[in-house]
């Protein structure tokens, strides 16, 4: 694969690119669900491809194409020059790049089992099982279930002299149950929303989340929620469950640390960001418990920010983005971090695949844990009055990801340290940083998760990637809590 690398690179340096990078890559990626006992879809993919990247005249340039014969990896690294130069004709400055040593390395998904070596059959035969549980309950309308894996590997090269091959694994699973009544709709979800928990693993994931063991629960949860108590309205004391947490870290935090857009380079579907420059270091972004890194190492956990390199060759770090409450860091690129004069690059360059240019992404942007020992029950046992919220139904937040609201499937009061009564629709709002500031309690190691966020829009055209999110339960003052459904789905 380097020899075909290496023709790329030579034609970008005769055609007058000053830097280049290639990545040929080869994605698979099954995919399973079923609706109501019966398949609901099936598929398993493939592509290869390459992609080539250079800086002509000072701009970027891109081409790709998925034929890796020699005389067409040439003509695509020369088109990849012939549009840096076009691109150069209305360019506001030179490109710069943070510098960073060329490596060379190998690395692979730590997982236990292929998921590629366990056959369709016994996917859908699992699917299937918690599917008729998940019906077993009297008063559910609808069961969805859904499993995914993916391998993608990747060939990097650069004129620097980088050589870098890697592959990852991803396995993912989740389901829910629906209960209809009149214009109602209530659902709950397991292990969590929108796809369910998503890790960089092999097929133990499937076997370590209690899947079978948890429908049942599910399934009564969605039908008691019809006949539950709707949320009360007011200003509460909020504890959000784990998997809600990653994605309130997601929307007000990970995206508007993307330094792209804080400097106006990228604002499709999340828009900018209100962290300018001037708010590094400066802006009280939450309590003194509020400690957030962007970490795609190894050793921070399997998430789908987890990578040995990014997708220009810059080594996985662990980012300081929020220490002690105070903001301390941006995602960043070589370009990026060279335009703030940082010294090196973050190292969360990242492309949905070979035939998309690399844009900067998440890695594992995680709340780090309490470092007092606390559980979620203890958590709940100090709180007088509030509300639980738990997994995640709806998000809403403004273009500078500052205010927001944000929707849960389930809701329980809390009344003098216990969980009490069933709530449904509830809902909470907030303004970014008044949110985080308002933190007044974490759970310890032992309730933290490293959650999955599989399907984070970005770019144009739209790069679909994952995200990792590392979360335990946590607890919020004042927060305003409300209906945004009042009874209707």
């Amino acid at each position: 694969m380097y020899d075909i690398a290496s023709w790329a690179l030579n034609i970008g340096a005769l055609r007058g690119a000053s830097y280049a990078d290639v990545r040929i890559g080869g994605d698979r990626h099954r995919a399973l669900s079923t609706k109501n006992g019966k398949l609901g879809s099936a598929s398993d993919t493939e592509s290869m491809g390459i992609g080539v990247r250079v800086i002509a005249d000072g701009a970027w340039g891109f081409a790709a194409s998925e034929d890796l014969s020699r005389a067409a990896v040439e003509a695509t690294a020369a088109r990849a020059v012939q549009i840096a130069k076009a691109s150069a004709r209305v360019k506001q400055h030179d490109v710069r790049l943070a510098p960073e040593k060329p490596s060379t390395a190998e690395w692979t998904t730590p997982m236990v089992i292929d998921p590629f070596t366990v056959s369709v059959e016994q996917n859908l035969a699992v699917l299937i099982e918690i599917d008729g549980e998940l019906r077993s309950v009297r008063g559910v309308t609808l069961a969805e279930t859904n499993m995914n894996f993916r391998r993608e590997e990747q060939w990097f090269a650069s004129s620097e002299g980088s050589k870098i091959h890697q592959t990852k694994y991803t396995s993912g699973v989740g389901y829910a149950a629906y209960a209809f009544a009149g214009s109602e709709i209530q659902k709950r979800s397991y292990p969590t929303s929108f796809g369910g928990q998503w890790q960089n693993k092999g097929y133990e994931l499937i076997q370590e989340l209690k899947l079978g063991e948890n429908a049942r629960r599910v399934g009564e949860e969605a039908v008691a929620l019809l006949k539950a108590e709707q949320c009360p309205e007011g200003i509460f004391d909020v504890i959000l469950d784990g998997s809600q947490l990653a994605l309130q870290i997601h929307e007000s935090v990970g995206h508007p640390i993307e330094l792209d857009r804080v400097l106006g380079m990228e604002a499709n579907f999340a828009g900018t960001s209100f962290l300018t420059l001037d708010k590094l270091r400066s802006l009280r972004y939450g309590s003194e418990l509020v400690n957030i890194v962007a970490d795609a190492r190894e050793e921070h956990g399997p998430g789908l920010g987890t990578f040995a390199f990014d997708e220009e060759g810059v080594p996985a770090q662990s980012t300081p983005i929020i220490t002690s409450g105070l903001f301390t860091g941006y995602l960043s690129s070589r370009e990026t971090a060279a335009m703030i004069q940082c010294e090196r690059s973050g190292g969360t360059l990242r492309a949905e695949g070979w035939n998309r240019l690399p844009i900067i992404r998440m890695t594992n942007v995680s709340i780090l844990p309490g470092s007092q020992p606390l559980t979620r029950e203890q958590l709940i046992a100090g709180t007088d009055s509030g509300v639980y919220l738990e997994t995640n139904r709806s998000w809403s937040i403004d273009d500078k990801r500052y205010n927001f609201q944000f929707g849960t499937e389930i809701g329980w009061e809390i009344k003098r340290g216990k969980r009490t009564r069933m709530l449904k629709n509830p809902s909470y709002s907030g303004i970014t940083t008044e949110f985080w500031n308002s933190m007044n309690a974490i759970c310890s190691r032992e309730e933290w998760v490293l959650w999955g966020i599989p399907h984070c829009g970005k770019g144009q055209p739209q790069q679909v990637m994952g995200t990792g999110h590392g979360a335990a339960p946590a607890r919020f003052r004042g927060v305003k809590v409300g209906s945004a459904y009042r009874g209707n789905a």
